[in-house]
């Protein structure tokens, strides 16, 4: 049982962030920021695939078009992602974003600081302070002599501090590198420093293969010390693939109850069936099955049942057969062509 870091808790629209609240998956939008028809689309997507939070660029006025049509067409929280241009923040706080992104030391004066935190704190949006390894402070870097893990902490930190200058605590906050070492080891500083909830990621990891083993690198080890209150697992892909490895990544550590756990086999020279193709399929068609259960997939009959006897039920080859146990215990035994149908059946009494 992992024990989480105690933090406080702000609400980006119906969700809540920190204070032991579940974490949340988070992705972005990745289509030209003018195109409203696919960035609406591609956020419906995104919430079918199981996105809890979806945040988009605003990197002008007429992107808040799009920011206005993408909140009004789901139902989950929508973030704003500024930079420099404090004004776009309080059009899409208007425009109802729920949260907004967006570094306080580059907006320019006190003035304009103070005018964001003023109209976030009016309308309960809460404000992600994101920094990365190229966003540090010229003078923070030439202190640590680049970006380190203590360089990112205080860069993030010296935005925290003009927001709360202006009476503003309904903070987030993230510190990505693209090293893996240096992520965990700022978010590590972060959480000593600091009770604001924190949302955690590999900046820039790479493709989809690459990313994902980055990522998984680094939001695993936060995550099984308890750092972590909102996760992305930033990917040159698909957005939707970003969501569907957060959602295993937070399964596999059992932070995230929800849904199929899929357990199968590497196989070996005893399996006589197409284990591989077996395993895509059924874990394709259990997707989006909202169940709480194990599944597992398995290569042989000899070992299967009993290696995975701890699964709700599943399935070990045979020599152009299977046969279905549950418990260890062998229920069935079932033809090659009719494995998928015959689990399926059994899935749906459990």
């Amino acid at each position: 049982m992992i024990e989480r870091r105690k933090t406080r808790q702000v609400a980006a629209g119906s969700v809540p962030i920190g204070g032991g609240a579940p974490i949340a998956v988070q992705s972005m939008l990745n289509k030209p920021a003018h195109d409203i028809e696919g960035n609406v689309e591609q956020a419906k997507t995104l919430e079918k695939a199981g996105c809890e939070i979806i945040r988009l660029s605003v990197p002008d006025k007429e992107a808040v078009k799009t920011l206005y049509a993408v909140k009004q067409s789901v139902s989950v929280p929508v973030v704003a992602d500024i930079h420099f241009d404090y004004r776009l923040a309080l059009e899409s706080a208007a425009a109802g974003a729920d949260k907004i992104r967006i570094n306080p030391g580059n907006i320019g004066s006190d003035e304009n600081v103070a005018a964001v935190a003023r109209e976030c704190k009016t309308r309960g949006i809460p404000i992600r302070i994101g920094v990365n390894s190229g966003s540090v402070e010229k003078h923070i870097l030439k202190k640590h002599g680049g970006p380190t893990p203590e360089a990112l902490v205080e860069s993030a930190l010296y935005h925290v501090s003009l927001l709360e200058k202006c009476d503003f605590y309904d903070i987030v906050l993230s510190m990505k590198s693209s090293d893996v070492v240096s992520t965990v080891r700022a978010y590590e500083l972060a959480s000593e420093r600091c009770d604001y909830p924190l949302h955690i990621g590999v900046t820039e990891a790479g493709t989809e293969r690459t990313g994902i083993i980055k990522s998984s690198a680094a939001l695993g080890a936060l995550l099984l010390e308890g750092i972590g209150d909102t996760i992305r697992i930033s990917l040159t892909a698909d957005p939707v693939n970003e969501v569907a490895a957060g959602i295993a990544l937070l399964k596999s550590l059992g932070l995230r109850k929800q849904g199929v756990n899929i357990i199968s086999c590497p196989t070996c020279g005893r399996t006589k069936i197409d284990l591989i193709k077996l395993a895509n399929e059924i874990e394709n068609r259990l997707s989006n099955l909202d169940k709480n259960i194990s599944v597992a997939v398995m290569g042989c009959v000899v070992n299967g049942p009993g290696e995975a006897s701890h699964a709700d039920i599943g399935i070990a080859g045979g020599d152009g057969c299977a046969v279905i146990f549950k418990g260890g215990k062998v229920l069935k035994k079932v033809s090659e062509d009719n494995i998928i149908e015959e689990l399926m059946a059994e899935i749906e009494k459990l």
